[in-house]
């Protein structure tokens, strides 16, 4: 399990053009990665909408924005187009990663759903995450993430 203070794992996954995204290449950048269990859905539209409403905000922190799910490419360019999100979705069709990072199956008392948990990470520029939480709301991951996005800043400036 994932841990605050943990080196982010790498990972190779396709974005919603089928184009390979890697992890590591955003060394340098600040990145907050958002699992969500389905594309389109009520709760789901919420957290990626709101990520898209605050977008300009953690842009100008150097910070990039990754959705993550086990949908399909051609769902997830369907539904980044329908909501206008201007950033990357990726889909992680086997849930590898998802499990790798403990954001899979959706607990209902003893029952677990194959399905991502709606869950976010803050990774710093040099791959450290700096916030996390799996099994979160919608607005609450957004909150939180931006908080640990202007927190980060904040201690940067401050011992510039």
């Amino acid at each position: 399990m994932l841990r605050v203070g943990d080196k982010a794992p790498d990972f190779a996954l396709p974005n919603q053009d089928g184009d390979i995204v890697h992890l590591s290449h955003f060394r340098g950048k600040k990145v907050i990665v958002f699992a969500f269990p389905k594309a389109n859905t009520y709760g789901c539209n919420n957290q990626a909408c709101n990520f898209r409403d605050e977008f300009p905000q953690i842009d100008s922190s150097n910070a990039v924005v990754l959705g993550m799910s086990t949908d399909s490419t051609e769902t997830l360019k369907g539904w980044k187009q329908g909501k206008k999100l201007p950033y990357d979705l990726l889909s992680d069709a086997d849930h590898q990663v998802l499990e790798a990072w403990g954001a899979w199956g959706i607990k209902l008392g003893i029952i677990a759903l194959p399905a991502a948990t709606r869950s976010y990470w803050v990774i710093d520029e040099d791959g450290i995450i700096i916030d996390m939480e799996i099994g979160i709301g919608p607005k609450a991951s957004v909150e939180k993430a931006i908080a640990a996005i202007q927190n980060s800043s904040t201690q940067e400036t401050q011992n510039a």
